[in-house]
């Protein structure tokens, strides 16, 4: 059985992290393993919907999908997170508390996430209706340590998928698949990364 383990995927609202989550989710299901996504927006929206975005209400509704991770995790589980996330010393202290978790970050240009905005977040952000929001009131602050960074802007979803699946390959997350069409320059490229981070 695979060891369980988190794949927070992180980033500015509109950077794709739902989308991808989706598509690793169906990647490693159709691997035989066993797989939990978690999005915090249909979460937030299903059971949360008054909760605001203040810092603080933040940081305790991710530090509950944290704790939903360390359950999944320690029982053998592969969890994949969809949420912004974006305070740095909040995600520092979840990998901290889960363990064993590969962070991947959607960087995406805000122009780029605004003109994909389908819910209107960012329009009220900018009108003053949500005062505390990442990219407009909020910086993202970016990682010192993460596994993955794509460029949500200019790698397809597939490509993204790809990456993310390599890597959890090279580190030994999951077994690897030989793949005739992935490039062996793109791969020595992730090896290199995860050497500079000290798993290698």
């Amino acid at each position: 059985m695979t060891e369980g383990f988190t794949i927070w995927i992180t980033g500015l609202p509109g950077s794709g992290k739902t989308s991808l989550a989706r598509d690793l989710e169906e990647s490693l299901l159709e691997r035989g393993l066993d797989v939990e996504r978690l999005d915090a927006g249909d979460i937030r929206r299903a059971w949360l919907p008054t909760l605001g975005y203040t810092r603080q209400e933040q940081t305790g509704y991710l530090r509950l999908l944290g704790h939903f991770c360390n359950l999944l995790t320690r029982n053998g589980a592969i969890v994949i997170v969809a949420a912004v996330s974006p305070y740095q010393e909040l995600r520092k202290e979840l990998r901290d508390q889960i363990g064993r978790l590969i962070e991947v970050y959607l960087k995406c240009p805000l122009e780029i996430c605004e003109q994909r905005d389908q819910s209107g977040m960012f329009m009220k952000a900018r009108s003053g209706e949500i005062g505390e929001f990442p990219g407009i009131s909020l910086p993202y602050e970016e990682s010192e340590i993460t596994e993955v960074v794509l460029e949500s802007d200019r790698a397809s979803p597939e490509d993204c998928c790809a990456k993310v699946l390599k890597t959890l390959e090279v580190l030994g997350n999951i077994p690897e698949v030989k793949w005739q069409e992935y490039d062996q320059e793109e791969e020595a490229k992730i090896a290199q990364r995860l050497k500079d981070l000290g798993y290698l």
